[in-house]
């Protein structure tokens, strides 16, 4: 696909890995940055749903009502 590689400057230094790389530990690499990724929006959506308040409550149920503060502390007071 693509064509045939041409040759390409070898002291042009490039912090991605230059032309055609192909690192060998790519699925290790991926799976430290997925982890990563979802370490951080989970550590996003907990803080979110402690800091979630609702000035005009809804009148019928909606989705966060099963995870913000607000609700679980009026559900374990009932």
């Amino acid at each position: 696909g693509g064509g045939a590689r041409y040759p390409y400057p070898k002291e042009v230094w490039s912090p991605a890995g230059g032309w055609w790389t192909r690192p060998s530990n790519w699925k290790s690499n991926t799976a430290i940055a997925f982890a990563g990724i979802l370490a951080v929006a989970y550590g996003v959506f907990t803080i979110s749903a402690d800091k979630e308040r609702r000035l005009v409550q809804p009148t019928r149920p909606i989705p966060s009502m099963r995870w913000a503060k607000e609700y679980r502390e009026q559900k374990e007071a009932a």
